[in-house]
């Protein structure tokens, strides 16, 4: 954290990386056929993530 008490992007990723993970087994969990759905939704959300920070620190 920094001195104002704001987390910093290193504190934040393993919140992120939990939610992956946690995504991951809701996919997994689902039967075959809605798999491949669920994988689109999660590529969706962690590709808008990416862009996002690229955005932000540029």
């Amino acid at each position: 954290m920094s001195e104002d008490n704001t987390p910093t992007s290193e504190a934040r990723e393993p919140v992120a990386g939990d939610a992956l993970i946690s995504g991951l087994s809701v996919v997994e969990s689902q039967p075959l056929e809605q798999r491949a759905e669920g994988y689109v939704r999660l590529y969706d959300e962690l590709r808008k993530r990416l862009e996002s920070d690229d955005v932000a620190s540029a």
